[in-house]
């Protein structure tokens, strides 16, 4: 019998588990798969305060190495269903179940796709939803990156330092990322390494064992043009991973509903990160969330 059981090893989980350590609760967090989650995917982390600069990775490795040596308990499965209603609460994975007084649910989000012809077909035959995990299959090559947040500035801007060319989609007149992302995305156009193509969409993907080319229609002029790419990378944004927790009282969008204290309509569950419904998504809200869940679990604990 746990005190609380973590959904998600990402910030949010990772921190909630450290301060619901910190106050003698016993902890299981469970994760299907990379520590960190949309974390480990990020190139380069320059807001977070006290690093001026740090890769993805090495960040979700401190976190976890943190918890880890604390001796909190950690289990690499992949959750199946929950049964919540009941005071005691039942994770079921696919190897064991377990059951817990609360539940922390961080399961965070995935990536969208377009739902172009041709994307299922093709990915991982060219099409990605990872720059950072794939970029350097594609050295020296022309590539193609979908969306106008900071997620596909980011991913644009590693690209270039890795590819011959890369041709920046947006389906919007202007972009969406923060300025600075923006800046130096034309400073890349101007040296010939990234071409902007603006309210456009890709509507087709061609090749035959792997990408050879693009279809963009202009959604102004109403013209396809065809582009010879190696690789088209997506990241027009995520969709939360909700579908397991029928009982929840979700957003129109998926996301979790809860209270400002990270309470959810059922008694003893609770959710934060990115798969809560809230204004921002980021590696500091994720952290906060989790340790307003944790004194939350602790209050709903000693009752």
């Amino acid at each position: 019998m746990y005190d609380v059981i973590i959904i998600g090893a990402g910030p949010s989980g990772l921190t909630c588990a450290l301060y619901c350590h910190r106050a003698g609760k016993k902890v299981l967090i469970i994760e299907k798969g990379m520590v960190g989650g949309q974390v480990a995917l990020t190139t380069n982390i320059e807001n977070f305060p006290s690093i001026k600069k740090i890769d993805g990775v090495n960040l979700a490795i401190q976190m976890y190495e943190q918890v880890q040596s604390l001796g909190i308990e950690f289990k690499f499965e992949e959750v199946f269903s929950c049964s919540l209603k009941e005071k005691i609460k039942t994770v079921v994975t696919n190897v064991s179940s377990y059951e817990s007084k609360t539940v922390y649910i961080c399961t965070g989000a995935s990536s969208r796709q377009l739902n172009a012809e041709g994307e299922k077909k093709f990915i991982s035959k060219g099409v990605s939803y990872c720059a950072t995990c794939d970029g350097a299959l594609y050295k020296n090559k022309d590539v193609a990156i979908v969306g106008g947040g900071n997620t596909a500035l980011e991913d644009c801007l590693y690209l270039s330092n890795i590819v011959n060319k890369v041709y920046l989609i947006h389906r919007r007149d202007v972009f969406r990322g923060d300025d600075i992302l923006v800046k130096r995305i034309h400073e890349c156009a101007k040296k010939g390494k990234v071409e902007c193509i603006m309210s456009s969409e890709v509507v087709k993907i061609n090749g035959d064992d792997k990408v050879k080319e693009i279809e963009v229609k202009n959604k102004i002029e109403n013209k396809i043009k065809k582009i010879p790419v190696s690789a088209l990378f997506v990241a027009v944004g995520r969709k939360p991973d909700t579908e397991i927790f029928e009982d929840l009282n979700l957003s129109n969008s998926g996301y979790i509903l809860t209270d400002n204290k990270m309470k959810t309509n059922i008694e003893g569950v609770f959710a934060g990160g990115d798969v809560r419904d809230t204004i921002l998504r980021q590696i500091i809200t994720a952290c906060a969330d989790g340790a307003i869940a944790s004194v939350s679990i602790n209050e709903y604990l000693s009752k």
